[in-house]
């Protein structure tokens, strides 16, 4: 059973889930995963839980996912991991954000992903999942039985497609590969919204209902577990 230590912190007026990870609850290391507001709080979480951020790691770079990355970065020293497309919204963030929000401070990513790589990072063995559909580059983290997913999967809902290079049939592709590749009692991590299981949102979900109609129960309940 994994130890994986996942600390939630609910921030801003979007109210999104920033992450602290470690490997257990003992690790003086960690990454944290969309810082979107609230840095002060966020470091001072981190100086509680007695650990040093060696990693800051992007989902995706709507604005409420990505405010506190530059402070975090210029207190803590830890490299940016972001989604290699979406690098030129991280660099240039006020150009993206929509009136009444903000202002926030644009950042050059030290790394970029697309999916596919395997990060070692504060004792952590991450792999990076193309999970686009929400936004063209979205990536999900996968790291000891569970999954980060930004936007991807919510507790009963999904990232939306409305917004500028969103695209319902690839988001409902991103989740299918979810589902095929982790057994259901993978834990999601969302961008919002509670803790929720893959078994779960398959069961239940009710924007699943036609990825239920093709997808076999036995493709979520014997998928066997990825390596970490």
């Amino acid at each position: 059973m994994s130890s994986l230590d996942v600390r939630a912190f609910t921030v801003g007026p979007v109210q999104e889930n920033s992450y602290i990870v470690r490997a257990d609850a003992q690790s003086t290391r960690a990454v944290i995963v969309d810082p979107g507001e609230e840095a002060e709080r966020l470091l001072a979480a981190a100086e509680s839980l007695g650990v040093e951020i060696e990693a800051i790691l992007i989902t995706h770079c709507h604005f409420d996912h990505i405010g506190a990355v530059a402070p975090i970065a210029r207190a803590t020293g830890a490299p940016v991991y972001c989604p290699e497309i979406e690098r030129p919204v991280l660099a240039d963030v006020m150009s993206w954000v929509p009136p009444g929000f903000g202002p926030f401070e644009s950042y050059e990513a030290d790394h970029t992903v697309s999916g596919g790589e395997r990060l070692s990072l504060a004792g952590l063995d991450i792999e990076v999942l193309s999970t686009p559909g929400h936004s063209p580059g979205h990536v999900t983290y996968a790291v000891s039985g569970a999954l980060l997913s930004g936007d991807v999967l919510f507790q009963g809902s999904v990232g939306r497609v409305d917004l500028p290079g969103g695209d319902w049939a690839t988001l409902e592709h991103s989740i299918e590969g979810l589902l095929r590749a982790h057994p259901r009692e993978t834990v999601v991590y969302p961008g919002h919204m509670g803790v929720t299981t893959l078994g779960r949102e398959y069961d239940t979900n009710p924007f699943l209902s036609e990825l239920r109609a093709r997808l076999p129960h036995e493709a979520t309940a014997d998928a066997p577990a990825r390596p970490r």
